[in-house]
């Protein structure tokens, strides 16, 4: 799942622009995802968003 390999790069460190460079997506479609993720979770943040999927063991 793309949203999951994008909170993965969030929780790394790493910048929009490293995690589309990674993942060979543009940043634009990395900021989609990572907003979809945000709010499918209803959090507030992209480190919200790392925290929960932490907890809930998706990461």
């Amino acid at each position: 799942m793309r949203e999951r390999d994008v909170l993965r790069g969030v929780k790394r460190g790493l910048t929009t622009k490293e995690i589309a460079s990674e993942l060979y997506l543009s940043e634009g479609t990395v900021r989609n995802y990572l907003s979809e993720a945000i709010s499918k979770m209803r959090c507030a943040s992209r480190l919200d968003a790392v925290r929960h999927a932490e907890s809930m063991g998706w990461l």
